[in-house]
């Protein structure tokens, strides 16, 4: 068996640059998300928005409601309950235990 010759780290370090080989992927152990800072109750400019801008939406989900106010999910819930009391907006279809899909009166 003939015998190696060891390379310097140099060369080694030359002879990785110069490979075409992609690095090593990464593996990510958690997607980070950013923290929503969404609030839990309704102050009288947020409230004030939801009578005034809400109704007059072609389509009114909770999901809408939570980008548009910056309010938590069980709060646009609560808000789409009071619209729908206050006939300001009505169903689309039949009412789902997840999305409610409403729409402007």
């Amino acid at each position: 068996m003939a015998i190696k010759e060891k390379k310097s780290k140099e060369a080694v370090a030359r002879a990785a640059m110069a490979s075409g080989r992609a690095k090593k992927k990464k593996w990510v152990k958690v997607k980070t998300r950013d923290k929503l800072n969404n609030s839990v109750i309704f102050d009288k400019a947020t409230y004030d928005k939801l009578l005034a801008d809400i109704p007059k939406n072609k389509l009114i989900t909770i999901s809408s409601i939570v980008e548009r106010l910056k309010v938590n999910g069980s709060l646009a819930r609560l808000a789409i309950k009071e619209l729908e009391g206050k006939n300001l907006i009505k169903p689309i279809c039949e009412p789902h235990h997840a999305q409610l899909l409403y729409t402007k009166v």
